[in-house]
């Protein structure tokens, strides 16, 4: 019973919350990244698209059949809106056979891990900015995700079931190295656990810290999750390092827990010396 509130709690922090208008734009920032341009790749080969695919840790490409649908230009427009997503297009015979479409598609291939995901076919006629947009924003799952309440649905939809998270705040001198290194230890559970950044900055992701029952002063912190049977862990840590996240991480697939150890301290009588 403690374990199935325990959930709905979690899931209520991560689906409900409401995002303000700040955290609106905070969420819309991290979206576009930066001014840069980029442009469509058009695929013309299996080879080609199959390159590109591995090439990225998140890449949409749009199959049509007919590039004089109204979807084709709404492809194109989303482009700017996502500076980490590689899109790419095609109308190739070959490269549709290889990836079994029939029919005018937009599919969503993640690195982290190996999903191809279509948006319904049967939408794609009548597709709209707001609807292409979300299917994307949702389902852009990288090596680390930063965590808004949009792309949680994404985290949950994973076959992925151990989601760790990173706690930190990301106007710290230290973020863009602990970043580096939480990335680098990504890479070593690949397909196992998706790494989480979550900004303690961002005033509404207090409710996923004190979840965790972490506090701002034992930040940065990490917390593993595990949906199948609403297992959990916290480390505080003072530094982040590809080593601490590893033995954690480690440490928590073996089925050890430190937070029961340290729950274990508190209520044994410490003895006198």
């Amino acid at each position: 019973m403690e374990a199935d509130q325990s959930r709905l709690l979690f899931l209520l922090f991560l689906f409900t919350w409401r995002l303000s208008p700040e955290a609106a734009a905070e969420v819309q920032e991290s979206s576009d990244g930066s001014a840069a341009s980029q442009k469509t790749v058009s695929l013309t080969d299996v080879p080609a698209t199959m390159e590109f695919i591995a090439a990225a840790e998140v890449a949409v490409i749009g199959f049509f059949q007919d590039l004089e649908i109204p979807a084709v230009s709404l492809f194109h427009s989303m482009v700017q809106n996502f500076q980490d997503v590689s899109f790419g297009i095609s109308t190739d015979s070959e490269v549709l056979a290889h990836y079994n479409i029939t029919r005018n598609t937009i599919s969503l291939f993640r690195l982290v891990d190996n999903e191809k995901l279509d948006l319904e076919s049967k939408d794609i006629e009548r597709i709209d900015a707001s609807k292409l947009s979300r299917f994307i924003e949702i389902n852009s799952l990288h090596l680390v995700t930063e965590y808004n309440p949009v792309k949680a649905i994404g985290l949950f939809n994973s076959v992925i079931q151990i989601h760790l998270l990173l706690m930190m705040n990301k106007t710290s001198p230290e973020y863009e190295e602990s970043l580096h290194r939480y990335q680098k230890a990504a890479k070593l559970f690949q397909g196992k656990i998706l790494f989480i950044l979550v900004d303690s900055g961002v005033k509404a992701n207090g409710k996923v810290i004190s979840f965790f029952k972490l506090k701002e002063s034992q930040l940065p912190a990490l917390a593993i999750y595990q949906n199948l049977d609403e297992a959990w862990d916290t480390l505080a840590i003072a530094e982040v390092s590809v080593e601490h996240v590893q033995n954690f991480c480690d440490g928590f697939l073996k089925g050890k827990r430190l937070r029961e150890n340290h729950e274990s301290e508190e209520k044994t009588p410490k003895a006198e010396l």
